[in-house]
């Protein structure tokens, strides 16, 4: 499983996410990096805890305004791999983005309903995660449009639709410090779906949601607060990568039909 760590930027700086409550946001506080400008904490990320691949809220963007693409330049240029939710409605704003070398964020709460989704995917399935954004665990954005269908039935049209990853993402769970909440949902989603990519995020607090996340199937768990309190340090992810390591030697050996540590 793969740790994303997020940037919700805003203002031209990083802010401190706290249940999609987008008024009350404020420039982060952290104890890895002093500084609340994209490219110091993103090489906090790197420097402290060795991750390279961000997840990028661009909240201005989100909220019906032009994307941040110095921002996501700058990244990209210090060697940052980058998904961005900027709001996108239709192709026209993911082909955009594309350009810029990023990969693609459809948000639920902004994609102009299945219709676009599936332009979206037909033309950048490869570079594009669908987001199956909710609050509380209802589906946000416009639900006409997708006939008032619960989290589950949207995901199941998204997959129909070529969707290649999902990410579960309840913004009421964000920066609240009580988990995802959605570990069923996403297990659910890995069961019936194998051959794709489950993401998570919203409420990770610790090395035991990480397992929880993990244990559920999901392929990438979207981290903030919990990297900057340090309530998930490095020593925690390499915890993670040690146990996933041991997971897969011991699916080799039986795979194998030899006991392990046999040759």
């Amino acid at each position: 499983m793969r740790i994303l760590p997020v940037l919700d930027l805003m203002n031209g700086a990083v802010v401190r996410g706290i249940g999609g409550r987008r008024s009350e946001y404020r420039p982060v506080v952290s104890r890895l990096v002093a500084s609340a400008d994209p490219a110091d904490v993103a090489a906090a990320f790197r420097s402290h805890l060795g991750l390279a691949e961000l997840y990028v809220a661009d909240l201005e963007a989100i909220a019906g305004g032009a994307p941040a693409l110095p921002t996501y330049s700058r990244l990209r240029r210090l060697g940052f791999t980058l998904w961005v939710d900027a709001g996108v409605r239709n192709r026209e704003r993911t082909d955009a983005l594309r350009t810029e070398g990023v990969g693609v964020v459809a948000g639920l709460e902004t994609v102009a309903g299945p219709g676009a989704l599936e332009d979206i995917l037909a033309a950048h399935a490869g570079r594009v995660v669908f987001s199956l954004d909710l609050r509380d665990g209802v589906p946000l954005g416009d639900r006409t449009a997708w006939d008032g269908a619960d989290a589950w039935a949207v995901a199941q049209r998204a997959v129909a639709l070529g969707a290649r990853r999902i990410l579960v993402l309840d913004l009421a769970r964000v920066g609240g410090g009580s988990g995802t909440g959605t570990d069923a949902l996403c297990g659910r989603l890995v069961r019936a779906w194998p051959g794709i990519e489950v993401w998570a995020g919203g409420g990770v607090r610790d090395l035991a949601d990480l397992r929880c996340l993990r244990d559920a199937g999901v392929t990438a768990a979207l981290v903030a607060s919990a990297l900057h309190n340090e309530t998930i340090t490095a020593s925690d992810l390499m915890r993670l990568r040690d146990e996933q390591a041991e997971r897969d030697s011991g699916e080799r050996d039986r795979g194998s039909g030899q006991p392990r540590g046999v040759v």
